[in-house]
């Protein structure tokens, strides 16, 4: 169908003015417009299809025109929007002729739709529709049987008419398209009366023929859309109060679809819809509103448990278990089990069970109470019979227990009797297990538990009920046999490791200390004993940190295996099998064939694709290819068109990468595949494959001098780029030096005759008969003086003419082996004829014009082979440059799906919401200075030197004179150059454009005939950009004319080429704003618009606000592009809105209204922050064939994409987190995908299958707060929906991360927080108890129990420290000194913890992922710079960021969308900021921790064998060093003393600023203190009651000390305690009246205020020289107690804090504030210090730098300059 130009079949003439209506992609509105997609008769055939209105009856309302089709039929009975109709049928002709292309064959009348295309298309369209139906037991509306083949054109009328309702529906849906299964429930209706009009039934009231019951301009919006649309305003916005209310008290996007999921909708909802049904009265509107459905979202650290319970019930078991075996301490468990009591003993973990049981059952009545309601009360009752059942278990296991003891205990012995009991307890506890039996049968045989799930019978209904709640999602999740069996494997090695690991090296070590512990008598405490036999308190605090790890390390295991696991899957992928230029050298030669058999077509024949002996022929094809057998590089020789077809692609790929900047002018040519000109008789390699090859080839023919040709020949021909190294050179001297002669002169004749004879001798082989190869580099000298002589600008015709007679010379005389006189060599044709007339070479010179491009360019390719004798490693220079070949080169040996024709390929879009970033930077910004006088343009100079100048080079070939023009005529492109290095939105759009660029070329490559190509081939050589030998030649004319913009290849383009491109890919941003911008002049607007105007794919959404009325607002989803006839931005489609678009969270409501404006088959979701490579788009066809296969048991749903991280260069904080990044999307996501089969959608560059999607709620969910992190829900939302995600690693897009500390924080404490919040959510809920149990594992260790285990690990070391405090403090600790070993059991858990903070969590898949793919040495090279530059510190402060906000949003929710700006961090953070940033999250804690220390330091016995101190305490200093000291090493110019001082007056004017009520938090201390609090306002009751709880830990000091101090003389009593509680009140006393005294006295009497300070003064000098006359108080007390009374203090306020809503009123909250305020300051001078310190201290500054900027200074930079500011005066 290739180029068959058809004329297309007379439309019906339109009405005038549609002809010139703007449209999107085709004018399907006028088919006889130009335009190059009309040219296919696909198209062509679903527009006529959609004209098939036929004999159905007309609308009454509206006036019918010929032109019209079924949705301008459809549109005038229902009532939906023009432009809506228009955009559904844009997009309804383009699927339809899209997927006309793919058939394969083609149908026999190309000129009709087939039918099977339409039907298929139905059938996935309305799949989600009609599994809705059978699951709510309805009968689908679609009256079309599926087993009549063929099918009349009333059933394909019928076909259209279904799909394109629900396109329309969808199409106007609003928010509404986030809940799929309302949207089924608005079409169930509307085909209904659909049908009834098609069957022409009658109405009994009127007598008339059918109307649907809405009709009417914009009906379907007002009357179906707007009613839903409001009551999800209500509940999502009011309700929720901006999402500050708890969830439980309003109904969420997924609540009210769920109300669809049971058959009540259709009694309370009727058709059309009953405005006064209960559904849409909400929460607070007063009368019986309907609740939350499905799900209760309650705050809890229960939910953890309540969501995994099967792998708390695993974990508590076994910990039971082993504490009973391991307590009879013999060598192995298996020897204590021999023993019966033990036997019974472990019997016990069945209570255990079904008291994990009942709390499961009493967790789900106590959050899921809102649930029940008249209309669900089956619910109740199943909770309340749950709970029951779950008791009465207890109390069976109890009574058949006893009673093997009481025969036990009678019978003394282990009697026949007692055996028989222990049978009955058994047989007890198998009915207790029948459920679990049950599962672990139908895990073996997955398929049966899917088709259970998946069928909608009463009877597999009535068995589940018990078990689980009905529900549409979450059904048939089982996976195929062979991955269950792999992750299987996979998770019982891990287990079984931690179990072993566990028992032997936690439970085991313990048991001796715990006995003794619990054996010490007559403990003496040193403080008031509350409870007697308090040693047991002891022993459960020893425990305690053992078993937080126990619980946790199961994280530690899996990271180790998945790494492996991980490697394993990437080395049978191939990949890293090219990591440099050396092995792409060796790979070059059949790098051709790999691009021809992976990226172009082949021919296919019809019906070999996919039978088993192509499958077969292809895996052999590959391994030749991989690893060069049967040499396939010959035929490259013989089959010219293979040879060029890579060439092309080649030197299109170095075009871009020398538009890009990466390479240099010289560099391209090296790296350019020449055509072959100059009768050549070999493929012309790279420049830099053939460097040094052709010295070694004089060198072999120098030592072989009396060898044979063959032998000769033979050794050169063993390297491949050797042989042709030799004939090129040949060939090219002797095509150069005919073609500088002048022709029919005589010595043209005589260098002729010269070639003639070499070549004799070389058919007859006997060259080195008949010539010396010793004179070989004498020859080789001279010509190499000839080519320079060429190559120089000015050239002087003298020395060309000396060195030829000198060349001549060497020739006659040495060269030849038997000697012939002059009379010979005339007689041969070889000296002149009449030696009188002048010397020879002497007039025949004749040098071509310098503009003559083609020959010059060969002649210094000519020169490169000559001279260059360095092996060429290191071209291309940059190291990014080099990155992209080698990855690219890789992936072509990797497997891949063939490439379809880019006609039969899916089509695709690619969306990317946009909302107020950076699109390019402004003159401006880039040259602002900083503080440190560094301007951003300075920066990217400094830290992209090499592009800089290859940019300087490119502007100058296109004529810039000097180097001040860059900031007038030259500014653009400046400003693209400095924007494409940043994070902005026009970096984006250039890489996502590469994905037309490269179908436009593949699509000329798929059609071009031979002769094309050659002599597109050819006249590109002639039209190549001139790259410039120095810049005083000025250019040549031809390359002016070449814009940079056009590559080389549209040269040739025929015109189809833009058609087909366009119909497969198109480029939609949603810019929410853009409107707004518009209207506001704003900068951004222009950019985005030039943006348009550049790249022809690319379409603007954005959502338009008009004001109507007083104070209404009408609100349009509008589509704009640039029209390149009309000049100017015209907009295409313009959808009216039900309301304001933003309900929920911002991204996906943003990305959900653009969605309808996306085409193709595919969607591949962008962010902001990405970008994409010419090279990887060629891919992207490859990609797509992916959804035909399958992977498992289902075919993908989502495509993972990998990322390269490219923002790792900027710092070493930067390169820890794109090290971190980088093994997560590349190695974690290969794992999650394979084998374990639970890979959800994380990165961006994931392609969703669209058509998928839509019907099932979009590509993110929006519910305020709850969805916070967007794009995994779509991932959730996919595995429930039985949909499948994938990985693939041969294409890659790039990302940028964030790259200062600040921000990074900022990025991780918003992960953290949206994990939090995951944590409630009901996706969670079910994917814990839909998955089976190995997957379960998988999916609660890399999502949300990640975070959870990172905060047991902080936990750890709190509830470490905690007991070694009390124990202490207690006298415990003295009493068991004497039995030592019990430090040894606690030195190998703190061992343990050590690993994890080393960040064996982090590092380990880190260096696997590099080993994979830079080599083993260089990943632990990598690993140990990584350490050197504290990356360890880096690592464990973001795990304290990480549970902080984990732990805050679990307990308290406030989670919020964090934007994290993306600029570049060169800039000294101010201290303030850092404490702002990190008081609460590090500082505070590891101040508390760091108290802790000092005091178990001064206080513990154990603690003066200082080794023992250090042993126990290191990691735990380290981590507080860490949380304290991190930011200011990752701060530029952090121990700066200057700055420092700075910073502190800044802190403390922060501090003390009084300004106005409006200040915000970066002003104003009191301001943050207040935002630093919101989590309390919205928490709950328990909420705030266990942060009461946790805050009492801080009275513990003053308790525990008080008895330690000299005054209290070694009395327990515990008046002691409270008489200390004086002290606080007299120091608060005090306090109080200085306060007042200041404030009555301070600015009129100074003196009074004087003496009030005098007097208190006295008074404390008097009380303390009291004390220590008349008690036994010493002077050391005095700094002893301030460390037990400024937690008491902090304790106090934190508690204030809670009860902020009863103080706030009172006269005590002023008190609250300043005291608040003091703590501030002292914990900022705390922080303080050590940095003056450090900053005092000389040669910091240069380390921190050296240590904070390495990665750059190992690029050579002035990173130093740019630091300190100190700019070379250029």
């Amino acid at each position: 169908m290739s180029l068959r130009h058809r004329h297309p079949p007379p439309a019906a003439t339109g009405a005038p003015g549609r002809d010139e209506e703007p449209f999107n992609i085709i004018p399907v509105h006028n088919l006889l417009a130009d335009h190059p997609s009309l040219r296919f008769p696909e198209v062509r055939a679903a527009a006529a299809a959609l004209r098939t209105v036929g004999d159905l009856r007309r609308p009454p309302f509206g006036q019918w025109r010929p032109n019209m089709d079924l949705l301008d039929w459809l549109a005038l009975f229902f009532g939906f929007q023009r432009d809506n109709v228009r955009n559904q049928r844009e997009h309804l002709v383009l699927h339809l002729a899209n997927a006309q292309m793919r058939l394969t064959p083609p149908p026999d009348n190309i000129d009709t739709l087939d039918a099977g295309v339409i039907r298929r298309f139905r059938k996935k369209l309305l799949k989600n529709y009609t599994s809705w139906c059978s699951y709510l037991g309805k009968k689908s509306n679609i009256w079309i049987s599926d087993n009549r083949r063929g099918g009349a054109g009333d059933d394909l009328r019928r076909e259209m008419l279904y799909v394109s309702l629900y396109l329309l529906i969808w199409g106007e849906a609003a928010n509404l398209r986030f809940m799929p299964e309302c949207i089924c429930y608005i079409f169930h209706n509307m085909a209904n009366e659909l049908n009834r009009i098609l069957e022409d039934f009658i109405d009994e009231n009127t007598g008339q023929p059918v109307m649907p019951s809405i009709s009417g301009e914009n009906a379907f919006l007002n009357l179906v859309v707007k009613p839903i649309y409001e009551t999800i305003k209500r509940e999502v916005v009011d309700n929720s109060r901006n999402g500050t209310a708890p969830h439980s008290a309003w109904r969420n996007y997924d609540d009210i679809n769920e109300y669809f999921w049971s058959r009540r909708c259709f009694e309370k909802l009727k058709w059309p819809l009953d405005v006064g049904s209960n559904f849409f009265v909400t929460a607070g509107g007063g009368g019986k509103h309907v609740g939350k459905t499905g799900f209760v979202e309650q705050r809890s650290f229960w939910n953890l448990f309540r969501s995994f319970d099967r792998l708390w019930v695993m974990l508590i078991l076994f910990l039971q278990a082993a504490i009973i075996v391991a307590w009879e301490e013999r060598t192995y468990p298996w020897q204590a089990l021999e023993d019966r009591t033990v036997q019974v003993r472990v019997l016990t973990i069945f209570f255990t069970w079904s008291g994990l049981r009942f709390v499961q059952s009493l967790l789900d009545v106590g959050m899921q109470y809102r649930l029940v309601s008249r209309e669900t009360i089956g619910l109740g009752v199943r909770m309340v019979l749950k709970c029951v059942v779950a008791a009465a278990w207890i109390v069976v296991f109890g009574v058949f227990y006893a009673r093997i003891w009481t025969q036990r205990n009678q019978d003394r012995r282990w009697s026949p009797a007692a055996n028989n009991r222990v049978v009955n307890f058994l047989e007890v506890v198998f009915v207790f297990i029948i459920p679990e039996l049950l599962a672990l049968a139908l895990f073996v045989i997955p398929w049966i538990r899917n088709f259970v799930e998946n069928t909608n019978w009463r009877i597999f209904y009535m068995l589940s009920w018990w078990f689980q709640s009905r529900s549409f999602v979450g059904r048939g999740l089982r996976e195929g046999l062979l991955d269950n069996v792999k992750y299987s494997v996979f998770w019982v090695v891990v287990l079984a490791t931690k179990f072993c690991f566990s028992y032997f090296l936690q439970v085991k070590p313990m048991i001796a200390p715990s006995k003794a512990v619990l054996g010490l008598k007559n403990v003496h405490y040193e403080w008031h004993e509350f409870f007697h036999n308090s040693n047991r308190f002891a022993v459960g605090l020893l425990w305690l940190p053992v078993v937080l790890i126990y619980l946790m390390d199961i994280q530690i295991w899996y990271s180790i295996y998945s790494s492996f696991a991980g490697a394993g899957v990437g080395l049978f992928a191939h990949l890293g099998e090219i990591r440099n230029m050396q092995q792409l050298k060796l790979r070059f030669q059949f790098f051709a064939s790999a691009i021809q058999f992976n990226l172009m077509p082949e021919e296919q024949l019809l019906n070999t694709r996919g039978t088993l002996k192509s499958k077969f022929k292809d895996a052999i094809h590959r391994l030749k290819l991989r690893y060069g057998l049967g040499r396939p590089y010959r035929k490259l020789e013989s089959n010219q068109i293979e040879a060029n077809k890579f060439a092309l692609i080649w030197n299109e790929i170095i075009l871009s990468f020398r538009e890009e900047d990466i390479i240099s002018d010289k560099e391209f040519e090296l790296l350019e595949l020449p055509e072959n000109s100059w009768n050549v008789r070999v493929i012309r390699w790279p420049c830099f494959l053939l460097c040094n090859e052709l010295l070694l080839a004089l060198s072999q023919a120098k030592e072989l001098v009396d060898d044979s040709d063959k032998r000769l020949y033979n050794k050169i021909c063993k390297s491949e780029y050797r042989r042709c190294a030799v004939i090129e050179a040949y060939d090219s001297v002797k095509h150069l030096l005919l073609q500088i002669i002048k022709p029919n002169t005589e010595e043209h004749s005589i260098v002729t005759v010269l070639f003639q004879e070499i070549g004799h001798s070389l058919e007859i082989e006997k060259f080195t008969k008949m010539f010396k190869t010793t004179a070989l580099p004498k020859l080789h000298d001279k010509l190499k003086k000839l080519v320079q002589l060429l190559n120089k600008p000015v050239k002087d015709p003298n020395q060309v003419v000396n060195t030829l007679q000198a060349l001549y010379e060497i020739a006659i005389r040495d060269f030849f082996k038997e000697q012939r006189n002059p009379e010979q060599l005339k007689e041969d044709g070889l000296a002149q004829q009449n030696p009188s007339s002048g010397l020879l070479f002497e007039n025949a010179i004749q040098l071509p014009d310098t503009s003559n491009e083609n020959f010059y360019r060969q002649v210094r390719r000519l020169y490169t082979i000559l001279t260059s004798n360095d092996s060429m490693q290191n071209i291309p220079v940059n190291l990014e440059a080099r990155r992209r070949i080698a990855f690219f080169s890789n992936s072509l040996f990797m497997n891949m799906p063939h490439a379809p024709q880019v006609e039969k390929m899916m089509a695709f879009s690619v969306l990317t919401p946009y909302y107020s970033e950076e699109v390019l930077y402004s003159k401006e910004q880039l040259r602002n200075e900083n503080e440190d006088g560094v301007s951003i343009l300075y920066y990217l100079q400094t830290i992209y030197d090499d592009e800089w100048k290859n940019f300087v080079e490119r502007m100058r070939r296109e004529g810039m004179t000097k180097d001040s023009d860059l900031w007038t005529d030259k500014l653009r492109d400046l400003r693209l150059w400095a924007s494409y290095r940043g994070q902005t939105l026009s970096r984006t759009v250039r890489g996502m454009m590469y994905y037309y660029r490269a179908l436009k070329m593949l699509t000329f490559l798929d059609s071009a005939s031979e002769m094309d190509i050659r002599e597109g081939a050819r006249e590109l050589v002639s039209m190549r950009p001139d790259s410039l030998r120095s810049s005083n030649s000025g250019g040549s004319p031809s390359s002016k004319s070449l814009s940079r913009a056009s590559s080389s290849v549209s040269l040739l383009f025929k015109g189809h080429e833009y058609g087909t491109a366009l119909m497969k890919f198109t480029y939609v941003i949603a810019c929410q704003l853009y409107g707004t911008q518009k209207e506001k002049k704003d900068p951004h607007a222009d950019e985005i618009l030039y943006l348009m105007q550049k790249n022809e794919a690319l379409r603007v959404a954005y959502v338009d606000e008009k004001t109507t009325g007083r104070d209404e607002k009408e609100f349009y989803s509008v589509l704009v592009k640039y029209d390149q006839q009309l000049q100017k931005e015209v907009e295409i489609y313009r959808v009216k809105l039900p309301g304001p678009l933003k309900l929920g969270e911002g991204k996906p409501e943003n990305q959900n209204h653009a969605m309808i404006f996306t085409r193709g088959d595919a969607v591949q979701t962008i962010d902001m922050n990405q970008d994409n490579y010419f090279e990887e788009a060629l891919k992207m066809r490859n990609l797509l064939e992916e959804y035909r296969h399958y992977y498992g048991i289902r075919k993908p749903t989502i495509l993972g994409v990998r990322e390269h991280i490219f923002t790792g260069s900027v710092s070493s904080l930067a390169w820890f987190m794109s090290a971190q990044e980088t093994s997560f999307v590349t190695l974690g996501q290969r794992v999650l995908a394979n084998p374990l089969k639970v890979r959800m959608h994380y990165g961006h560059p994931d392609v969703f299958d669209r058509f998928w999607f839509l019907t099932r709620g979009g590509i993110s969910k929006a519910s305020r707060v709850i969805n916070i992190s967007e794009d995994i829900f779509a991932g959730f939302n996919c595995t429930l929906r039985g949909g499948n995600v994938t990985h693939h690693e041969y294409i890659q897009v790039g990302k940028g991360r964030d790259v200062g500390l600040n921000q990074v924080s900022m990025f991780e404490a918003k992960v953290a927080s949206g994990n939090g919040e995951q944590v409630l959510s009901r996706d969670v809920y079910r994917l814990g108890h839909r998955l089976d149990f190995f997957r379960m594992l998988s999916f609660f260790y890399t999502t949300v129990g990640f975070f959870f285990n990172t905060m047991m690990v902080i936990l750890t070391v709190y509830a470490f420290l905690w007991g070694r405090l009390y124990l202490a403090l207690s006298g415990v600790e003295s009493a068991m000194e004497s039995n030592s070993n019990n430090n040894k059991a606690l030195g190998t858990i703190l061992n343990q913890q050590f690993i994890i903070q080393l960040g064996l969590f982090t590092a380990l898949p880190m260096i696997v992922e590099n080993s994979l793919e830079h080599g083993f040495l260089q990943a632990i090279w990598d690993f140990l710079t990584m350490q050197l530059q504290l990356s360890s510190v880096f690592y464990t402060f973001s795990m304290g960021t990480r549970s902080h906000f984990f732990g805050r949003t679990v307990l308290h929710g406030g989670a919020k969308y964090r934007a994290t700006g993306r600029g570049f961090v060169v800039e000294h953070k101010r201290f303030a900021e850092i404490y702002r940033l990190f008081a609460r999250s590090h500082f505070v804690k590891a101040i508390e921790l760091g108290l802790i220390l000092i005091i178990y330091a001064s206080h513990s016995p154990v603690a003066t064998d200082t080794f023992v101190y250090i042993a126990l305490t290191i990691t735990s200093w380290f981590l507080v060093a860490s949380w304290i000291m991190a930011p200011f090493v990752f701060n530029p110019s952090g121990f700066d003393w200057l700055k420092t001082v700075y910073d502190f007056d800044d802190f403390m004017n922060w501090i003390w600023y009084s300004g106005s009520v409006f200040a915000k938090a970066e002003q104003s201390w009191e301001r943050w203190w207040i935002e630093e609090q919101d989590h309390l306002k919205v928490t709950g009751l328990w909420g705030k009651i266990l942060e009461i709880i946790l805050d009492l830990r801080f009275f513990f000091f003053q308790y525990g000390i008080v008895y330690q101090l000299g005054i209290s003389g070694g009395s327990t009593s515990i008046a002691v305690y409270l008489l200390s509680w004086i002290y606080v009140l007299v120091v608060s006393g005090i306090y109080v009246v200085v306060v007042y005294a200041r404030n009555k006295y301070a600015a009129k009497e100074h003196i009074y205020y004087r003496l009030v300070q005098f007097l208190v003064i006295i008074l404390a000098i008097l009380v303390i020289v009291g004390l220590l006359e008349f008690t036994k108080f010493k002077f050391i007390d005095i700094f002893t107690s301030l460390l037990a009374f400024i937690p008491t203090g902090w304790g106090l306020l934190s508690i204030a804090q809670v009860f902020r809503p009863f103080l706030q009123s009172t006269i005590i909250w002023d008190g609250v504030v300043s005291v608040a305020r003091l703590y501030d300051i002292m914990f900022g001078v705390i922080v303080m210090a050590p940095v003056a310190l450090l900053s005092w201290l000389p040669g910091f500054q240069n380390m921190q730098t050296r240590i904070l900027f390495n990665e750059a200074f190992s690029r050579g930079l002035r990173i130093f300059q740019i630091v300190t500011g100190k700019k070379s005066q250029s």
